[in-house]
């Protein structure tokens, strides 16, 4: 998700910058100050959110969206310490508003419907013939001394992040890889496979059971008695799964 940052206050731009690079998937690609150098940003580089203060000087944060490319709109938020601004964001067709001091929780649950948006529009805007589902990938190229082992992905029970690598569980054996989880994630089944955490993706056929945990997380219970945490941020991944 490329990310730009539009806001005159220095430490509320600060502010939501910090808690974006919290999130693995964002990129910031800009970050400025007033409405003006947001317009030339959204004019010359792929955005697919923008985070625009309503009120800059020099031009707002509206002015500066009804003056980028009509071809390269992204989703808006809206940032404003005011609330009473809410109804001129969605009436220029904003995705959602925030209000300062920003929260996490509220800016978490912005990104997650942000997610699902952008992969719906992505969904969309791909030929049947480019469906996920035709080009999962059934077996892993494993490298192991001097060998290279095809290993089945229904195998693998949980896969975790470990530095530069990614580490896959089977029974009784694991596998360390160099690759990245979001790389990983792509190329396995979503019938199969969930992101519960950062660092975790489980098997769902894997899965016994389902703890409630402090502050929207949980616990992750497998057929082999192996527990996992699933964060509060990939919990909708879960939901789905359950319905």
């Amino acid at each position: 998700m490329r990310v730009l940052i539009a806001d005159d206050e220095r430490l509320a731009r600060q502010r939501l910058l910090s808690l974006l690079e919290k999130e693995e998937d964002v990129q910031v690609v800009g970050e400025c100050s007033d409405g003006a150098a947001a317009a030339e940003m959204l004019k010359s580089r792929p955005v697919d959110v923008a985070f625009l203060d309503i009120e800059m000087p020099g031009q707002s944060g509206l002015e500066a969206l009804s003056s980028a490319d009509s071809g390269m709109q992204p989703l808006v938020v809206f940032i404003t310490a005011f609330e009473q601004y809410a109804v001129r964001a969605f009436e220029a067709n904003a995705f959602d508003y925030l209000l300062k001091p920003y929260r996490e929780e509220r800016l978490r649950n912005t990104l997650s419907r942000l997610r699902g948006h952008l992969a719906l529009l992505s969904k969309q805007a791909s030929p049947a013939s480019m469906d996920k589902a035709t080009s999962d990938v059934e077996r892993l190229p494993i490298k192991s001394n001097g060998r290279i082992i095809l290993l089945k992905t229904q195998e693998i029970e949980w896969i975790e992040a470990e530095h530069n690598y990614v580490r896959l569980h089977t029974r009784g054996v694991t596998h360390l890889i160099r690759d990245t989880m979001s790389s990983l994630e792509a190329k396995l089944s979503s019938k199969t496979f969930r992101r519960i955490h950062r660092s975790t993706i489980v098997n769902i056929e894997r899965i016994k059971e389902i703890q409630p945990w402090f502050r929207g997380d949980a616990i992750v219970v497998l057929d082999n008695g192996q527990k996992l945490t699933a964060s509060r941020n990939y919990r909708d991944r879960l939901k789905e799964w359950l319905g």
